[in-house]
């Protein structure tokens, strides 16, 4: 398996199998489209598996590397490679990806081929992201992963959905932009390089840092999203479907915050450390604001929404504070919320499906009629909350550990909001699972079938995996993170 290009089939089995899959046209086929889908979608995952099986965690340097050329003019190349940060990531990826294809399987009915495409496509693309070495090839990657979303959204989302695919796809080009004008900058400053391993050697002086350190900010908070550039993804997440939901919370999010330990922290090292503090003071507005407006939503996804966004603070706090802990913790919590948040948004989607409605108050008792079903939301619920043994603990308590260690009120501050969390997660399944059965809509309810009782299973036994034993995670990106962040402590001027 070594031998093979494993990272370009990674990318591009899924955005071929995807274009096979647009083929067989009308829903006339949906019986030939959906199968083949799930074939393609299972496939991208399988591939993604040697990459973490036969990576190196006590290196990192990059792995499984491949580099062609592209547009020789401008000196860009095709060149893929991952590290302890990245291959975790784009094996998340892969593996949510069949999930989000059976979770349609019933549910989309009409332009089926065109659903399962558009996931297959964005799984590609988004693997493209996690393994670009090329500068140019990554921002194409992350602007083209935009469009499978918009689609999604646009054509399958709900009433407004038109309103927020736009906003959606204007936000985060507006806010990447500004990072191609840093990137052509770069490539000049360079000697004519789009490399990302040549960007990380240079030095560049801290006035020139911090305006690159700005630009890539706004492309990057736009995506995390950090507040106040948060607005969009309420909306987004609404107006979804659920498919589009899971992949939006478990993948798209990450973007932004990858982005930051790709670009931001290693090529600007002086100016991260230099703006540290309006990162930790963003990050805990986030965290603390972005929790209290979570405790007044009546609408199910829109408090899934925001309870990424303040999760997403977490992430970024991690990143600046610029230590081991405070670092893996971040990385763990974003796998750990892509397996958690996609749950959480499939949970409301089974709902919804029976019911039609998101709101809160449409519900109750649903543990009467659903025992299966709230036995697994009241699991993921609980690991939202950071409840120990879960996933969502493991990596909270790092970034905790870790704030304590750079500034103990930093630390005490991110500790106490974690109360916030779990306020608004219990509230939302006291009120939809537990007291007497609310109205005949409840009363009427069948509980999950195989389908989604698989699709839940998988991802419980992802949460309570992770919770228990980190190790496979954590080792395979300690190498990684300490030689950034022994990069981020050397001066470069």
């Amino acid at each position: 398996m070594s031998g093979l290009p494993l990272l370009s089939l990674a990318i591009w089995l899924p955005i071929v199998g995807g274009l096979l899959v647009l083929a067989t046209g009308s829903d006339r086929n949906a019986g030939l489209a959906r199968p083949l889908a799930l074939v393609v979608a299972v496939a991208g995952f399988l591939v993604t598996l040697p990459l973490y099986i036969g990576f190196d965690p006590t290196t990192s340097d990059m792995q499984f590397t491949e580099l062609r050329q592209w547009i020789p003019r401008f000196n860009i190349h095709y060149s893929l490679g991952v590290d302890g940060i990245s291959v975790l990531f784009i094996l998340l990826n892969s593996f949510i990806t069949p999930l989000v294809v059976l979770a349609g399987w019933k549910v989309i009915g009409e332009k089926v081929a065109q659903y399962m495409a558009a996931f297959l496509i964005m799984s590609g693309l988004m693997n493209g992201i996690f393994s670009a070495l090329d500068a140019m090839l990554f921002y194409v990657f992350f602007e083209a992963s935009l469009i499978p979303m918009y689609i999604i959204i646009g054509a399958w989302g709900g009433p407004n959905r038109v309103y927020a695919a736009f906003k959606f796809f204007l936000y985060t080009l507006l806010g990447s932009l500004l990072m191609l004008v840093a990137l052509i900058w770069l490539f000049f400053q360079s000697g004519f390089s789009f490399s990302l391993l040549d960007w990380h050697a240079m030095k560049i002086p801290l006035s020139a840092q911090i305006w690159l350190f700005l630009a890539f900010l706004v492309a990057f908070a736009v995506k995390v999203p950090m507040w106040p550039v948060h607005t969009w993804l309420p909306d987004a997440h609404v107006e979804a479907p659920t498919g589009g939901s899971v992949v939006l919370a478990a993948i798209m999010l990450k973007l932004g915050a990858y982005g930051f330990l790709r670009f931001s922290l290693p090529i600007a090292p002086d100016a991260s450390r230099e703006l540290a503090w309006l990162m930790i003071a963003l990050s805990l507005i986030a965290v603390v604001y972005i929790g209290f407006v979570a405790l007044v939503q009546s609408d199910m996804k829109k408090l899934i929404a925001y309870s990424s966004i303040s999760h997403m603070g977490f992430v970024t706090l991690g990143f600046f504070i610029f230590n081991q802990l405070g670092v893996e913790g971040a990385l763990v919590q974003m796998i750990s919320h892509g397996f958690v948040s996609g749950a959480m948004f499939l949970c409301v989607g089974v709902l919804y499906d029976r019911v039609h409605s998101r709101q809160i108050a449409d519900y109750g008792g649903v543990v009467h009629t659903m025992p299966k079903f709230a036995a697994f939301m009241v699991l993921f619920a609980m690991a939202n909350s950071g409840l120990p043994a879960t996933s969502g603990f493991v990596g909270e308590f790092m970034v905790i550990l870790g704030a304590v260690k750079h500034d103990f009120w930093i630390g005490f501050a991110a500790a106490i909001t974690l109360i916030l969390g779990a306020a608004y997660t219990l509230w939302m399944v006291k009120r939809v699972l537990f007291g007497a059965v609310a109205n005949h809509h409840v009363a009427e309810l069948a509980d999950i079938n195989a389908r989604e009782f698989v699709i839940l299973g998988i991802l419980a036994l992802c949460v309570l995996g992770m919770g228990l034993y980190p190790l496979p995670f954590t080792e395979v990106m300690h190498a990684s993170v300490d030689h950034l962040l022994k990069h981020v402590a050397v001066p470069k001027l």
